[in-house]
């Protein structure tokens, strides 16, 4: 089978991916994010699938787990994985509407990673309505927190990964249209510095100010920097009243390694920064962590797979590690085969200009056809 011959249309999966786009999803709002599910339990049962809704937990939204018919239904075969939840709040499309300009379709979350899940969807389509039978079963996994972190389904998409030969993950591409065969390690941390309050008119010594002392740790947080470890203060909450010494303030940091050992330091250096300094008590918890995942025989298998089917449609396909995580760290780094970042091409993500280039559209289906009938 020549995969382009199937039928794949920008205009039609343009189309089809708009009320995705419109449905916003951050990830905090559960019941915003479970709209988005139901559009896409929509959307793959119409194509054929048996469709499993997975509760949510500690506060997020729920899952859809798809299975479709196939000979060999319930072997191990290609997991799908794809989030659906986004960075950005209810009301972005007021400042990030939907439009389509000069060979861009903009939109919250078109890129990360609404699109490269609507192509993946749109690839399975098209081969059922040709009568083509994959050799390895689909299953398709959406989830609804990966962007922070994934606490809550981390164990639902390890267990699915490990039923299976394969895992496909249409993040974005990287900027230049390839793939991602390893990404490197991420940790988060809470840190919390608590004062003392005071009036701050008229006993502003009498006080100690958690933003101030928060102000410093951030500086010196980000000043640990280097080509090993990095770490970025992301999040900061803190006040209430300006007449008043601010008795706690709250951060949000992430740190990066390409090497786990590094990883593992960073880790140490930041549980170090604990303590007590001019009588204001810093505390600092670990969050969710991201192990490295690290390219193997099996996901250059893979990737190789994808490189020449690329060749045929009319482009180069590269590949490399990554930084900023996916749930393809969890995956490969259980050694299952992964191939990464195969979604949309664009930029932006994560800004009020995200946009993808919708020809890119055609180009991933056909890539996504590709790999799903010929991975044995």
């Amino acid at each position: 089978m020549n995969i382009k011959d199937l039928p794949f249309d920008t205009e039609t999966m343009l189309a089809g991916l708009k009320p995705w786009i419109l449905c916003e999803s951050p990830t905090f709002d559960a019941a915003a994010v479970d709209r988005m599910m139901d559009l896409a339990a929509y959307e793959l049962a119409a194509i054929g699938a048996e469709i499993e809704r997975i509760p949510g937990r500690m506060g997020f939204g729920g899952s859809v787990r798809a299975r479709f018919p196939h000979k060999d239904f319930g072997k191990p075969g290609i997991l799908i994985s794809g989030h659906l939840d986004t960075v950005h709040p209810i009301g972005t499309l007021e400042k990030n509407p939907w439009r389509i300009e000069d060979g861009r379709c903009y939109g919250p979350g078109i890129q990360d990673m609404k699109g490269g899940n609507y192509v993946s969807l749109e690839a399975i389509r098209q081969l059922i309505r040709a009568g083509i039978e994959t050799p390895l079963p689909i299953t398709v996994l959406f989830t609804p927190d990966e962007e922070v972190g994934t606490p809550s389904t981390r164990e639902l998409i390890e267990m699915e990964a490990r039923k299976n030969k394969v895992v496909l993950v249409p993040e974005p591409t990287r900027p230049d249209g390839g793939a991602v065969t390893g990404r490197y390690a991420i940790a988060r941390f809470n840190v919390k510095t608590a004062g003392r309050p005071s009036h701050a008119g008229w006993a502003l010594k009498d006080g100690r100010s958690a933003i101030a002392a928060m102000a410093r740790k951030v500086l010196e947080i980000e000043s640990m920097t280097g080509e090993d470890c990095t770490f970025s203060v992301g999040v900061i909450h803190a006040g209430q009243w300006v007449n008043c010494v601010s008795s706690t303030c709250d951060a949000e940091v992430l740190s990066m390694a390409k090497r786990q050992a590094d990883l593992d330091h960073g880790v140490e250096r930041m549980l170090a920064l604990a303590g007590e300094e001019n009588d204001v008590v810093i505390e600092v918890t670990r969050g969710v962590t991201r192990p490295v995942w690290e390219p193997d025989a099996g996901t250059m298998a893979v990737y190789e797979l994808a490189r020449g089917i690329a060749g045929e449609i009319g482009f180069e396909l590269t590949h490399a590690s990554a930084g900023g995580g996916s749930d393809g760290n969890f995956t490969g780094a259980l050694g299952i085969p992964t191939l990464d970042s195969i979604g949309v091409r664009g930029a932006g993500l994560h800004t009020l200009g995200e946009y993808i280039e919708t020809d890119s559209l055609v180009e991933r289906a056909q890539l996504m056809a590709g790999l799903l009938t010929r991975l044995t």
